[in-house]
């Protein structure tokens, strides 16, 4: 029914439309404190249905042929944001089983031993052995750590506390927290540099996602400028290839990033880019602004019927 239902909605050709899902981590064993991740068996279950439902392409392959009209039916494509370890030391396995294509999408200044800062907050929250992560210095109150949920509620209070600050600020206050846990966090969550060119010696593509993810609407245009472009650099010139592909850092348009960040990235030379924008997108879709869905279920049926209701919605920017 998904399968059939699917390529109605999107029949290929000039009325095409193109689902591309976004994954973050996937980890080799359930994390207590991650539940909306997936771990390898849901992850290889997600493949499953996922190819047999859909035509899963390269995305700048999908992207360049939605274009042109030339899409198959019920096309889609994977996507990974971020640059975690775990994408090449779980996910990658998985995908070459399963015989699909990702595009992994990575922040280059936390390659070879960085942590992103949602990281250093999840980790302090795990690391912290007292009954209380006292972070009133950083103007973020004082939270229980008696239980698994107590210390979910307060990674989900934190987080978003801390994500929209003026970088310099994000990175005192998330110093702060590190100081707080009293322990060391970890320093191997994302990538090495061997791992990038791992993933792209197995064929998967690699995409540009900025230096340091920082919130493109809170920077000046020279700053932002750099982030984009930096990432892009680096990358190549590790790859010894183009670059083309690039994913705003949280992705929501209008909020995180405007319509002058997709023209930085137009002039930066690359041929796309996605969004956090729900959606599919179709033939008249910006293609520096294609929307992605999030796959979070795990019953088979609810999963099949929120990405036919995903495939209704036209959630990318009109070029």
């Amino acid at each position: 029914m998904i399968r059939t239902a699917a390529h109605w909605l999107s029949p290929g050709g000039a009325r095409a439309r193109l689902s591309v899902l976004i994954f973050h981590r996937v980890f080799a064993q359930p994390d207590p404190l991650a539940p909306s991740e997936p771990d390898l068996p849901r992850f290889e279950q997600l493949l499953r249905w996922v190819s047999r439902w859909f035509q899963v392409l390269p995305l700048d392959e999908a992207v360049a042929r939605l274009a042109a009209g030339t899409l198959p039916p019920r096309a889609a494509a994977i996507t990974f944001d971020d640059g975690y370890a775990d994408n090449a030391e779980v996910a990658l396995p998985a995908l070459l089983r399963a015989g699909l294509p990702a595009t992994f999408f990575i922040a280059t200044g936390f390659l070879d031993g960085g942590r992103m800062f949602n990281d250093t907050v999840i980790e302090a929250v795990r690391a912290c052995r007292g009954p209380w992560l006292d972070l009133e210095q950083a103007g973020l109150g004082r939270w229980a750590m008696d239980s698994i949920e107590s210390r979910r509620q307060a990674i989900d209070r934190l987080l978003p506390a801390v994500k929209y600050l003026e970088p310099p600020r994000r990175e005192a206050v998330v110093a702060l927290v590190q100081q707080a846990a009293g322990a060391p966090l970890p320093t191997d969550l994302m990538m090495r540099s061997e791992q990038v060119l791992t993933l792209r010696r197995a064929g998967m593509q690699i995409g540009a996602h900025t230096r340091t993810h920082p919130i493109l609407s809170r920077l000046g245009e020279r700053v932002a400028r750099e982030e984009i472009e930096g990432s892009k650099q680096d990358l190549e010139s590790m790859l010894g290839e183009p670059v083309t592909l690039f994913a705003y850092p949280n992705g929501k348009p209008g909020t995180d990033y405007g319509p002058e960040h997709a023209i930085m990235v137009r002039e930066a030379g690359f041929a796309a880019a996605v969004s956090t924008a729900p959606g599919a997108a179709s033939a008249g879709s910006d293609p520096f602004q294609v929307p992605r869905f999030l796959p979070w279920d795990r019953a088979r049926m609810r999963f099949g019927l929120r990405l036919l209701n995903n495939l209704r919605s036209d959630g990318g920017a009109r070029a």
